[in-house]
């Protein structure tokens, strides 16, 4: 008898422990689905085709658009700063247009001597087609989409599309937004000040 129940007893305890491991494996498939895809946080300006977007470098103007934060962050002064809106030298470029080159890595701003050489050939190419002219449904969640309106009426829309332009405060220093190893050597001009100061007061171009 005391063997009969010991054996039950074991096959209940080996049931458990496959569905609390199943749950695990579960919840972390969910999680990393949920940060590998930022649609809703991508600027309607920026390329289609992508999931998951850190970093846009763009070879014309030799600057970067961190996506998750939505902060332009370029060289001034001898150091590289962060802002919301697109900084006034940089007024007069059409973001629709120029490449934009998808970088998923962190502070790539640190390597941009690597980038700029590797991207250079991309200047003045306009072969992209931007977010806000794709009829691709699940870009309809970002907020300033053409085609958002249309969605929320009909009933279908989901959490995390970003609010277009907006005030905002100084966003201080830049931070890591991923755990990708660095790679190359950094731009020899940013050896004192290699972190990006936070200024800027309004949400950039959407």
């Amino acid at each position: 008898m005391k063997k009969v129940r010991i054996t039950s007893l074991m096959k209940k305890l080996l049931i458990v422990l496959g569905l609390l491991a199943n749950t695990g494996l579960y919840t972390t498939s969910q999680a990393q689905v949920n940060v590998n895809i930022n649609i809703g946080n991508q600027p309607i300006w920026g390329p289609t085709g992508y999931d998951y977007v850190n970093y846009y470098y763009l070879p014309d103007l030799d600057i970067y658009y961190n996506v998750p934060l939505q902060q332009w962050v370029y060289y001034n002064g001898g150091r590289w700063v962060t802002t919301t809106i697109l900084p006034p030298q940089y007024s007069n470029y059409d973001l629709y247009r120029m490449h934009k080159v998808v970088i998923n890595d962190n502070q790539p701003y640190l390597r941009n001597a690597i980038y700029r050489k590797q991207y250079a050939s991309f200047k003045g190419r306009y072969d992209q087609q931007p977010i806000r002219d794709s009829r691709d449904s699940r870009y309809y969640v970002i907020n300033n989409h053409p085609m958002h309106n249309q969605m929320v009426r009909g009933g279908n829309a989901r959490p995390g599309g970003n609010s277009g332009p907006q005030m905002g405060r100084n966003n201080g220093p830049q931070p890591n937004q991923n755990g990708g190893r660095q790679r190359g050597q950094n731009d020899g001009r940013q050896d004192r000040n290699d972190r990006p100061q936070g200024q800027g007061d309004r949400r950039g171009p959407r």
